[in-house]
Parts: C-alpha cells; sequence; structure tokens
C-alpha cells in the first residue's frame, strides 16, 4: 500500500499524530517526520526557508527508501508540502492540504509573526508555546488534548522557532497553485484562527483537482479536537479506487 507521509506545522512534531495512528495504520504505513528543531528532533539545525524543509522531508523519504507516497501537511506543513508538490510531483500520489494556506504572511491571523517573535522573546519559547498552542483549539485551554499538544510545542528549539517563523514569512505558493498535479484535499475547521477562510477557499478553487472538507466546530487542530471525524475523512480520501 502506498504510504502516508504525515508533516507537521510549526511547534509542532510527529506526536501530534497519535490519535491518527490506529485509525489510518490499518490501511497503510504511517511515516510521521519530525521536521528540524521541532519534536524530538529539535537538537538539529534550524532551517529558515519553505523550499529548505521540503529538501530535507524528500531527503528523508529517500533514506527511507520511500520513492512514492501520499502526503499530508498541517499548517507550516502544509506550505512544505505544497513546495514538495513542486520539487517532486511524480512522486505524490494524493496531497491532502490542512488547515493551511497559499500565503505565508499569514494575514487574519490570531496575531502577526513580528508579534509572535516579540512576545517569545519577552516571554521565552515555552511560555509562548503554551499560549500559542492554545490558540489552536476551539475551547482553548480547555479542550482534552492542549496539554499535550503544548508539551509537544514546548520541544521547539529557540533558534528553530524563529528560523521557522522567518520561513513562513518569505514564503508565497500562491501563484504556483495550478501547477499541483496531485488530487487534493483541502481541509479546514470553521473556527481557525491561524488561517481564515480566504486562505482555505484560495487552495480548494486555484488547485486543479481540490476537493473541500470543513469541518463544524474546531479551530487549527481538528485531528485532535474530533480525531474520528478528521480520520474518516482522511480515510475516505486515500481509499483505494
Amino acid at each position: 500500500m502506498t504510504p502516508l507521509v504525515l508533516v507537521h506545522g510549526f511547534m509542532g512534531g510527529s506526536a501530534q499524530w497519535d490519535l491518527q495512528q490506529d485509525r489510518l495504520a490499518r490501511d497503510r504505513p504511517l511515516i510521521a517526520v519530525d521536521l528540524p528543531g521541532f519534536g524530538e528532533n529539535n537538537s538539529a539545525p534550524p532551517i529558515d526557508s519553505i523550499p529548505g524543509f521540503a529538501d530535507w522531508v524528500i531527503a528523508h523519504l529517500d533514506s527511507l527508501g520511500v520513492t512514492r507516497f501520499h502526503l499530508m501537511g498541517h499548517s507550516m506543513g502544509g506550505m512544505i508540502v505544497q513546495q514538495m508538490a513542486h520539487q517532486a510531483p511524480g512522486r505524490i500520489d494524493r496531497l491532502i492540504l490542512y488547515s493551511t494556506g497559499a500565503v505565508g504572511i499569514l494575514p487574519g491571523r490570531f496575531e502577526t509573526i513580528a508579534q509572535s517573535k516579540e512576545r517569545a522573546a519577552q516571554d521565552g519559547v515555552k511560555p509562548t508555546a503554551r499560549r500559542i498552542s492554545a490558540t489552536w483549539f476551539l475551547d482553548s485551554k480547555t479542550a482534552p488534548e492542549y496539554k499535550a499538544c503544548a508539551r509537544i510545542a514546548e520541544q521547539t528549539a529557540p533558534a528553530a522557532f524563529d528560523a521557522g517563523l522567518d520561513a513562513m514569512q518569505k514564503w508565497s505558493g500562491a501563484e504556483a497553485l495550478g501547477a499541483i498535479r496531485s488530487e487534493t484535499l483541502v481541509l479546514w475547521g470553521d473556527g481557525d484562527r491561524t488561517y481564515p477562510w480566504g486562505q482555505t477557499e484560495k487552495l480548494w478553487q486555484d488547485v486543479p483537482d481540490a476537493q473541500l472538507a470543513v469541518v463544524p466546530g474546531c479551530a487549527h487542530a481538528v485531528h485532535l479536537e474530533k480525531p474520528t471525524l478528521f480520520n474518516t475523512l482522511v480515510s475516505d480520501f486515500l481509499a483505494e479506487r
């Protein structure tokens, strides 16, 4: 079976996909990466560009002998997988763009990238990780998966925090959406505070073979807020047909 590669977002890690492991791994192998500077790979030198992250994921898959795969990216990871779709188009079967957009400057975000940098410099990365993680859930810090998510975010290396924000701020894939050739699912929670509807709509309208799934009553972390529904949507999209 074609494996599914899972690329986490800013301040994420492979452990964020734990609620997907049982369901999605029934149908195919799962490969969840930890990007340099994040999660269990937080001692690795950080990367400060989206193309650089894409190169790293492709090289990692090469090292595993994985030549063809389905690909899902969340948030910043969604930018990385869009870039991979251009850098390695013949290797990607189906593509899932989840809670992400085509413009890295993040218009409409709960705070600007500059403000996130300033607050991290003042408060430290770990308190900032907890604060930002709360915005990913509709119920903020009272959400059942908030604490586990915040613990993963706290693993972010300080240098990777700044480098990741720099990578997003200087990237745009808006003009290249029409060149994506993989069958694509655009997945979004209707209460997302990071990526407003305009970003999601642009992906859906501009990627040639795109389907749309909007999950009600969720913010930025649909896979943690409504994992059963999220897993069903992903499983159905990837079903062999």
